[in-house]
């Protein structure tokens, strides 16, 4: 999966949540570190941590594993999978622990440069969409 690989590294950005009407119900600052390791378990480790104007902050780890030609994860938080779309593109498909009854479809699409990726997390409950999360990012290292 070429494109997912084109993920690896350090970006930072900003997350916003709005209603399906348009209200914003949530924003903050991201740092989300990707990697490939060489060995071990995993094939993927994402480390992300959130923080909010109020000083909150979120730390938390999404190892996941190749299989059948997708990446799957499994985390306690979260459990889903991804797959590449186009040379830029990756959708992923997951739910939330935290969040019972949900269910999310993310896109990713990267930038041709690679410096920028935008990501939206389309917000499901009872087969309609009623938020969606919209994040930029720029590739820091």
């Amino acid at each position: 999966m070429p494109a997912l690989v084109s993920h690896a590294g350090v970006w930072e950005g900003t997350y916003r949540t709005v209603t399906t009407d348009g209200v914003e119900v949530d924003c903050h600052a991201s740092r989300i570190e990707v990697s490939f390791p060489d060995d071990g378990p995993y094939a993927y480790l994402q480390k992300n941590r959130f923080t909010w104007p109020d000083g909150r902050m979120v730390e938390a780890e999404h190892p996941g594993v190749y299989r059948d030609g997708r990446l799957w994860w499994d985390t306690g938080l979260i459990q889903g999978h991804a797959w590449q779309g186009d040379e830029r593109t990756c959708i992923l498909t997951w739910e939330r622990t935290d969040t019972p009854g949900a269910h999310l479809y993310e896109l990713i699409v990267v930038a041709p440069d690679g410096r920028t990726r935008a990501r939206t997390w389309h917000w499901f409950r009872d087969g309609e969409c009623y938020q969606r999360t919209l994040i930029d990012e720029r590739r820091i290292a």
